[in-house]
């Protein structure tokens, strides 16, 4: 079930907080960078994996916290072509695979909400009514609640109806 809010992504109360990067990102901006402040060790974990594991886009990455907020890292933009670089577009393509995969850990781990912004329509350069489609052919039908961000308000807890 598919529920749009407004507010806060980082005072949800959803399980699972998704969002989209690239592939060696630095999280640098947005939702990530507030990400990167709030767990700075999930971002360390991120880079490391990236070094190690050199992964591709399509793919997610999840670091759980010592909270219990799990966060769900969708490879959805093009890797930085450079040390310095900034990350590439997102695409469609990228992100139908990643939400694919999200879908998967999503019931092999059993997740019971998850919480996500308006993916890739920010700095990945996408629309909105082009990734929407996505999300609810790969999540709608999950049987757990999906909040997702459409309208952000800093400070504020979105209303998210559980049952």
């Amino acid at each position: 079930m598919i529920q749009e809010v407004s507010g806060d992504i980082l005072y949800t109360s959803a399980q699972v907080i998704a969002h989209g990067v690239a592939p060696n990102d630095h999280f640098n901006v947005g939702l990530a960078l507030s990400l990167r402040e709030y767990w700075p060790k999930m971002y360390q974990d991120f880079r490391h994996y990236c070094h190690i594991r050199n992964p591709k886009p399509g793919g997610v990455w999840v670091w759980a916290g010592s909270n219990g907020k799990i966060i769900a890292s969708l490879l959805t933009r093009d890797a930085p072509m450079g040390i310095h670089a900034s990350p590439g577009k997102a695409t469609l393509h990228n992100i139908n695979y990643a939400l694919k995969e999200l879908r998967k850990v999503a019931q092999s781990q059993k997740y019971t909400s998850i919480a996500l912004p308006r993916l890739a329509c920010g700095m990945g350069g996408l629309m909105w009514e082009d990734v929407y489609p996505l999300i609810t052919k790969h999540l709608e039908d999950l049987g757990i609640p999906v909040f997702v961000y459409s309208n952000y308000s800093k400070r504020v807890r979105a209303v998210e109806k559980f049952k």
